[in-house]
């Protein structure tokens, strides 16, 4: 049965993901990431190795200042596979410009051997379920 320690794991290994995209260490996003990943947004889905991994953070157009998990949910699938869906707000300078957005993120983590690591991520941009707030 999952302990609430656990759920704490996850939702730290979440931000230290956060912290290593925030810091551009890629050795650290490496190390917690399963691949290839499965990831899904705005752009679409994509299935992504290590080498492209590594070419995207370090060809990155955007610089990650800060961020803020909120209202993280998680929910274990059994002792090596655990869900997490959360509310995050994301301060970025993205082609020379300040953003700030809010979105809903998921991510599957999976233990290998002792070491959790993401296989899949997902990100919702926040806002109306139908679009009607984009032009």
């Amino acid at each position: 049965m999952p302990t609430v320690s656990v759920e704490k794991e996850i939702v730290e290994l979440e931000n230290q993901f956060w912290r290593a995209i925030q810091n551009k260490d890629v050795a650290a996003a490496k190390r917690l990431t399963d691949f290839p990943c499965l990831v899904a947004g705005a752009s679409g889905p994509a299935r992504v190795d290590e080498a492209a991994f590594v070419k995207m953070m370090q060809g990155a157009r955007y610089t990650l200042h800060g961020f803020e998990i909120q209202d993280a949910q998680v929910r274990m699938l059994g002792d090596d596979v655990a869900l997490v869906a959360y509310k995050v707000r994301e301060d970025l300078t993205v082609d020379g410009k300040t953003v700030r957005l809010d979105a809903a993120d998921t991510s599957v983590w999976i233990d290998r051997g002792g070491q959790w690591r993401c296989a899949l991520h997902s990100e919702s941009l926040a806002g109306d379920p139908y679009g009607r707030d984009r032009k």
